[in-house]
């Protein structure tokens, strides 16, 4: 306890020793007095607040604890209870086992009854079924064909589940239900025959095609759950699984093999030029038969991909053992001319996918947000569609050969975004023209800003995937550059727009109007606050650069304004309001991109504010000797008219006295190392030119004589 009296006793020095540092501050000892006596008496009010926060506390944990301790003597005592119940219920359950075997055979005997019907009607159904064969209406032939199998099985299933071993009365249901095994077999024939006349089938009737597809796919999910039902039973029914779509299968291979071997008209001694025919008729028919495929069959059947990936139809030879079909020659033109027309078909397809997005610039609808709510277009995405489509060629023919598109790739993208560049400028432009189109200039514009980003992330994405070599290339520091200039380029013209709204607020800073208590600094927190909602949607690390050059370009603005000399204080009482005021609002500045996170250069930029107000703050001039010199450390890039405009707008400081510390200025002076971004370097400090002089002369001679 002493030792913290002691420490409490040395702050308390200190802070006094920190208040009376000037002559003039004596004069306030009393009211420094009564304040911290305020201060004390409201720390030892919260003090005791928070103590009895305290106890009332503990109070109501001890109230619950026991409240809950009672809670948990009767959640034991019902325990008890239901164990003691449990017991005694044992027996009991132990006497319902002749229910449980009633229960069981009432679901046998409700089986039967409720099957009666069918079993009654099979000779009529198989007869309605047999007849629904024979005129082609197979989805309706095949339901009944169902309804008979399920009352068939069932009835095994409930013989099978009370005697297993009774074999006669298996035989007996079977020879009942003899008739439905050969509609089965009758409905298959008519579904190999439609399968094996498909091309011819899908331009006449395609919807017979669908039926005989759909009815394969009814008997795969019977075969599926009858095969599940056999792992927990042992019961399966006669003819299963009927494996339809294995024979589907071999049914539409055999088809393929006789449509191929069926175009041979001619053999070698007939004809030398067989093989050249035979090649041209079954690359016609296969085209005819692709088209047919594509444009009808694909509609039609409903696993054509997973039929063309079956094993069964796989390559039968190793195709590495092949020699060329083409000379090399004939190979490395064909590949020039490839290239030739895809350098001419991929800047058209470029340009055509700009000219796409500039329409939507124009839109009054928001652009899309992907899934972290990041605006974007879809130029990104189409144009690495096209890239992936012909690199994805490439690689199939040769390794070198695709890191010779991929170059050309990137080749054509650094020309494609100075193309886009001069667009997003154009853009903007126009806009300027009329502020009020489009719409939603803002939110295209940061969805421009995020395509650069995503350009990036695709640009390495497919150098990762297509290239073997890691090493950047000249291209690629152009594509980088280029997109930090497009994506740059757009967080100006944005903050531009912002700085477009706050023009008159910004106008009315260090004026009569503002030294009176104008709102000027709070409208343009709230517009800068507005427009940075709409700023997150910028992806990193450009939403951060932004956030830091708009804190810059604020306080250049404010110090602009101080060195315009708009106003020149009059007296002391001047002075002081302007400073306290000027200080004020570099804190609401410091507060604003704190919360906006611009980084750890906000105190240093906000603190230049509160430095130039220190100087306007000082009642003694000849303290001006010791604040400038410390102004100028601080910031080493402020020039001597700067100075000169400060001392101007404080208005006391006599001509012998700015040129004195001028003089103590260039003499001791600091050399700016570059190290911190700049303030003072872009801003200019206005001239007073002869006729501005004469006016001033006339205005005041004016004024004496009156």
């Amino acid at each position: 306890m002493e030792e913290t009296s002691r420490e409490a006793v040395a702050t308390a020095v200190q802070r006094v020793a920190g208040m009376l540092q000037r002559s003039d501050q004596l004069d306030k000892v009393e009211q420094y007095r009564r304040r911290e006596s305020r201060k004390k008496a409201s720390v030892e009010a919260r003090l005791k607040a928070a103590i009895q926060s305290q106890l009332d506390g503990v109070r109501t944990g001890l109230t619950q604890l026991h409240s809950a301790l009672l809670d948990v003597k009767d959640i034991q005592n019902s325990l008890a209870d239901v164990s003691k119940d449990w017991r005694q219920s044992i027996n009991t359950i132990e006497s319902l086992k002749d229910v449980k075997d009633a229960v069981v055979q009432h679901s046998q005997l409700a089986s039967a009854v409720e099957n009666l019907k069918n079993i009654f009607s099979v000779p009529e159904i198989v007869a309605e079924t047999q007849q629904l064969i024979e005129q082609g209406e197979l989805l309706q032939a095949h339901r009944k064909l169902m309804e008979l199998e399920c009352s068939r099985d069932d009835l095994m299933y409930e013989q099978y589940r009370m005697d297993s071993k009774n074999t006669s009365d298996m035989s007996l249901i079977s020879i009942y239900f003899e008739d439905v095994q050969g509609l089965s077999d009758e409905l298959a024939k008519q579904l190999w025959m439609v399968l094996q006349r498909s091309m011819v089938t899908v331009r006449r009737d395609p919807t017979m095609l669908v039926s005989v597809v759909r009815i394969i796919e009814r008997e795969e999910k019977i075969d599926r759950r009858m095969v599940d039902r056999k792992k927990q039973t042992a019961f399966i029914p006669p003819g299963r699984p009927k494996r339809w779509k294995d024979k589907m299968f071999e049914v539409l291979e055999g088809t393929v093999s006789t449509r191929i071997e069926g175009t041979q008209a001619v053999t070698r001694e007939a004809d030398k030029m067989w093989l050249v025919r035979l090649l041209e008729i079954t690359r016609k028919y296969v085209l005819d038969d692709l088209i047919v495929v594509k444009n009808l069959m694909v509609q039609s059947f409903l696993h054509l991909v997973e039929m063309m990936g079956h094993p069964e139809l796989c390559s039968e030879c190793d195709i590495n053992q092949l020699e060329p079909l083409l000379p090399q020659d004939v190979v490395d033109d064909l590949l020039n001319k490839y290239v030739k027309t895809f350098t001419s078909n991929i800047t058209g397809w470029l340009r055509k996918a700009l000219e796409t997005d500039k329409k939507d610039w124009l839109k009054d609808t928001e652009p899309e947000a992907d899934q972290d709510g990041y605006y974007q277009t879809t130029l990104p995405a189409i144009v690495f569609q096209m890239f992936e489509q012909n690199l994805q060629v490439a690689a199939q023919i040769d390794g070198n050969f695709k890191e010779q598109v991929l170059k050309l790739c990137l080749k054509q993208m650094n020309s494609f975004l100075m193309r886009y560049r001069e667009e997003v400028v154009a853009y903007k432009e126009e806009h300027i023209r009329d502020r009020q189109l489009p719409q939603c200039y803002v939110q295209y514009m940061i969805a421009i800003i995020n395509n650069c980003q995503t350009f990036k992330e695709s640009i390495n994405s497919l150098k990762r995937k297509y290239s073997q070599s890691s090493e950047p290339t000249d291209s690629d520091a152009a594509i980088e550059r280029m997109l930090n200039e497009v994506a740059k380029e757009g967080c100006q013209f944005l903050l531009d727009e912002v700085f477009l709204d706050l023009e008159h607020h910004l106008n009315e800073l260090l004026t009569r109007k503002w030294l009176m208590g104008c709102h000027a600094v709070d409208t343009i927190c709230v517009t800068v606050e507005d427009y940075f909602n709409d700023f997150n949607k910028i992806k990193k690390p450009f939403n951060q650069e932004m956030t830091s050059e708009a804190l810059r370009r604020v306080v250049v603005e404010y110090i602009k304004a101080v060195m315009q000399k708009r106003i020149t204080f009059k007296n002391a009482d001047e002075r002081k309001e302007g400073a306290e005021r000027m200080i004020k609002e570099a804190h609401q500045f410091k507060f604003l991109f704190r919360k906006l996170a611009a980084g750890e250069d906000t105190d240093r930029l906000c603190g230049a504010i509160a430095a130039i107000a220190e100087v306007f703050k000082l009642t003694d001039p000849t303290l001006l000797f010791l604040e400038v010199p410390t102004l100028v450390s601080k910031y080493p890039d402020i020039r001597e008219e700067h100075i000169q405009a400060l001392l101007a707008v404080r208005g006391d400081a006599s001509r012998e006295m700015r040129q004195m510390i001028i003089g103590t200025l260039s003499e001791n002076k600091v050399s700016y190392s570059g190290v911190t971004q700049p303030i003072f370097k872009e801003i200019t400090v206005p001239t007073i030119t002869m006729t501005t002089m004469t006016t001033m002369t006339s205005m005041a001679t004016a004024k004496l004589l009156k």
